[in-house]
This record gives structure tokens, C-alpha cells and sequence, in this order.
């Protein structure tokens, strides 16, 4: 994947993790939305504050990925 192609990548994740964190994303989401955007079953069931916690701890992953994919050009594969 090119270096553009990786910083629009994380810029686009940033901004939706951002809508959740601190722009009422979570709050909307609360309830069976839950479950269809973090693709877990029993995200259904939590409470915004949980939505928040998850988008956090996985925006903080994804940004130690995206710092380590911008010195090393083969950790921008994608796992899948």
C-alpha cells in the first residue's frame, strides 16, 4: 500500500473514531446499531460509555499500527 494511500486510510478511521468519541456517534449507536458497526453480538447491549471505550483502545491500536506502517513499508499489508 503506498504512504498516501496509508495516511487516508488512518485519517478516515481517525475522523469516524472522533464522530463516536466526541461527537454523539456513540450515543446514536447505542443498541442494535452497536451490533452491526463493531460486528460483535453482544454489542448490542452496551451502553455508550462501552462504545467509547472500544472505538478508543482500537483507534490507540490502530495508531501504533499506522506509526509502525510508516517506517516499515511491509507492515501497510492489510490482514486480509
Amino acid at each position: 500500500m503506498s504512504l498516501f494511500a496509508w495516511c487516508a486510510l488512518f485519517a478516515g478511521h481517525s475522523l469516524f473514531a472522533r464522530w463516536v468519541l466526541s461527537w454523539g456517534g456513540a450515543e446514536w449507536m447505542e443498541g442494535w446499531k452497536a451490533a452491526a458497526f463493531i460486528d460483535w453480538i453482544h454489542a448490542g447491549f452496551w451502553e455508550a460509555e462501552q462504545i467509547r471505550l472500544y472505538f478508543l483502545l482500537l483507534w490507540l491500536l490502530h495508531a501504533a499500527w499506522f506509526a509502525v506502517g510508516l517506517f516499515v513499508p511491509g507492515a501497510r499489508a492489510l490482514p486480509w
